[in-house]
C-alpha cells in the first residue's frame, strides 16, 4: 500500500461508483494504473465488497441506539449472534472488552420499536444484562 492506493481507497469510500477515469483525474494517475491497483486490492482481499449507504430516516428509522449486552457465559455467544443475524434492525454486533461482552448498533422507528428489540435481546437465553444508549447526533460515521 502506498500513497496512491490510499487515495484510490479514499475516493471509492466517498463514492464506490467512481469510475477509474474519475479517480485517475483526482489523483493524477492513468486509468489503466487505477484499474490495475483496484484489481490488486480486490484480489488480495483488501477491498472486500462494494456497497451502498442507506439513509435510515428515509426508511422510517428515526432512532439509533447502541446496546451493550452481557452474556452469562461465552458458550452463549454463538447462539446469541446467530439469533440476531436475521434482525434487520440490528445492523452491527461487536464482541468487546470491558464490563459488557457485545455492542450492538440498532436502527428503529421509535422508542416503542426500540423496546421491542430490547425485549427480544433481553429475552435471549444467556443474556444477563443490557445497557442502552440512544444516539442524539452522529458526528462521524465512516463505513470502512
Amino acid at each position: 500500500m502506498d500513497k496512491m492506493d490510499y487515495a484510490i481507497l479514499k475516493s471509492l469510500r466517498e463514492n464506490a461508483r467512481n469510475t477509474a477515469s474519475t479517480i485517475g483525474k483526482e489523483i493524477h494517475l492513468s486509468v489503466s494504473a487505477v484499474l490495475e491497483r483496484i484489481r490488486k486490492m480486490e484480489s488480495t482481499g483488501l477491498i472486500k465488497q462494494y456497497t451502498i449507504v442507506v439513509d435510515q430516516e428515509k426508511l422510517g428509522n428515526n432512532m439509533t441506539a447502541l446496546m451493550e449486552v452481557s452474556l452469562a457465559h461465552p458458550k452463549y455467544y454463538e447462539s446469541f449472534t446467530d439469533s440476531i443475524k436475521n434482525n434487520e434492525n440490528i445492523v452491527s454486533c461487536h464482541y468487546v472488552t470491558g464490563d459488557y461482552d457485545l455492542m450492538l448498533t440498532i436502527y428503529c422507528r421509535s422508542a416503542e420499536h426500540l423496546e421491542q428489540v430490547h425485549r427480544m435481546v433481553k429475552g435471549h437465553e444467556g443474556v444477563t444484562s443490557t445497557k442502552t444508549h440512544v444516539v442524539l447526533k452522529t458526528a462521524k460515521n465512516n463505513y470502512c
